[in-house]
C-alpha cells in the first residue's frame, strides 16, 4: 500500500475512533504528508521502514528552518499517533517515535479586549441591512456564548432553541454541550431570523443559521475578515479575530465572578488544565478585592 492510502486509512481511523474536526484532520494529513515527502527524498524509505533515527533526522530538519515550538508538537503529535496505530495494526514491530519528547509549550496568556473594546466592537455593524443584522446577531453570539469560531459558523438553524434561550453546540470530539445566550443576543438572533436571514436567502433553501448573500453557508475565512472589518471600524488597533472575542467572554466571565468550572463548561475544554489559563484573570481580580476592601490592603 501507498504511503498517500495509509495516511488516508489512518485518518479515516482517527475520524472514526475520536470524531476528530476536519480542520485537525487536515492539519495531520498536512504535516503527515510532508514528512513522507522528506522521507522518501532523504532517506528513501516508505512510513513502514521509518526508524528512531530518521524521525530525529526529520525533527533536526524542521527545527533548522526554525519551526514554532507549536508547530513541532503538533507534528511530533502527528507521527505519534500514526506510528503507534500502525504497531496496533501490526504494520511495524517498534514505535520509532518511543522516547522522543514533546517540547514543552510556553502557556502564553490569551489576548483580551477590555468590556469597553467590545461594545465599541458590537455596535460596529449596521443592522438597517441585511448584512449588518447577521453581523451583528453573529458577533452578540460569538461574546454571549464564547463559541469557537468553527462552531459558529456551522451552526444549524433546529441547534437555536429562541424559546430556552440556548444553543447546542457540537464541540470539539463531537461532544454536545447546551450554552445560555442572554437576552441581548437572543434578541439580534431573533430579528436577524425573522428578517435578514429571509433577504440574504432570496427564496433560496438552507438550515444554515448564518449564510452569505448568495445563500451559501458562512465560512471560517469570510467571518475572519468581516471582524477584522469591524474591529478598524470600531478603531481597535490590537490583532482582532473570533478567538479573541473567545478569550474575552471568559475573561469578563471571571472578573465578573464566574466559577473556572462553569467557564470550563460554557467554552467545552475537556480538561480544567486548558481552561486554567484564565486564572490569572481570577488572581487578578483577588488582588483588586483585597486592595479595595482589606484595612491593610
Amino acid at each position: 500500500m501507498s504511503d498517500s492510502l495509509l495516511i488516508d486509512e489512518f485518518c479515516d481511523a482517527l475520524w472514526l475512533e475520536d470524531g476528530l474536526a476536519r480542520n485537525t484532520l487536515d492539519a495531520y494529513r498536512r504535516d503527515l504528508a510532508q514528512f513522507v515527502s522528506w522521507l522518501e527524498k532523504q532517506r528513501g524509505k516508505n512510513l513502514p521502514t521509518a526508524d528512531h533515527g530518521d524521525l530525529q533526522a526529520y525533527l533536526a530538519h524542521q527545527f533548522r528552518k526554525k519551526i514554532r515550538a507549536s508547530s513541532a508538537a503538533r507534528l511530533l503529535s502527528s507521527l505519534k499517533r500514526l506510528f503507534r496505530w500502525l504497531q496496533r495494526q501490526n504494520r511495524i514491530a517498534i514505535d520509532p517515535t518511543l522516547n522522543i519528547d514533546t517540547p514543552k509549550l510556553p502557556r502564553s496568556l490569551p489576548k483580551s479586549l477590555t468590556e469597553k473594546d467590545v461594545e465599541s466592537l458590537l455596535v460596529a455593524p449596521d443592522v438597517e441591512t441585511p448584512r449588518g443584522e447577521r453581523d451583528k446577531a453573529m458577533l452578540e453570539i460569538l461574546y454571549a456564548s464564547g463559541l469557537r469560531v468553527s462552531e459558529l459558523v456551522t451552526l444549524k438553524l433546529p441547534q437555536v432553541s429562541q424559546d430556552m434561550g440556548v444553543v447546542r453546540v457540537l464541540g470539539k470530539g463531537s461532544k454536545e454541550r447546551l450554552v445560555p445566550l442572554g437576552e441581548e443576543s437572543l434578541a439580534w438572533v431573533k430579528r436577524y431570523v425573522a428578517a435578514g436571514r429571509p433577504a440574504l436567502l432570496a427564496g433560496k433553501g438552507s438550515d444554515d443559521l448564518f449564510v452569505t448573500s448568495r445563500g451559501a453557508a458562512m465560512t471560517r475565512q469570510a467571518f475572519w475578515h468581516i471582524i477584522k472589518r469591524y474591529a478598524s471600524q470600531a478603531g481597535l488597533h490590537a490583532t482582532i479575530s473570533p478567538h479573541v472575542l473567545r478569550h474575552a467572554f471568559a475573561t469578563h466571565l471571571l472578573n465578573h465572578g464566574a466559577d473556572l468550572r462553569v467557564v470550563q463548561l460554557l467554552l467545552g475544554h475537556s480538561d480544567i488544565s486548558t481552561t486554567q489559563i484564565y486564572t490569572h484573570v481570577a488572581r487578578e481580580r483577588l488582588k483588586q478585592l483585597h486592595a479595595r476592601h482589606h484595612p491593610r490592603g
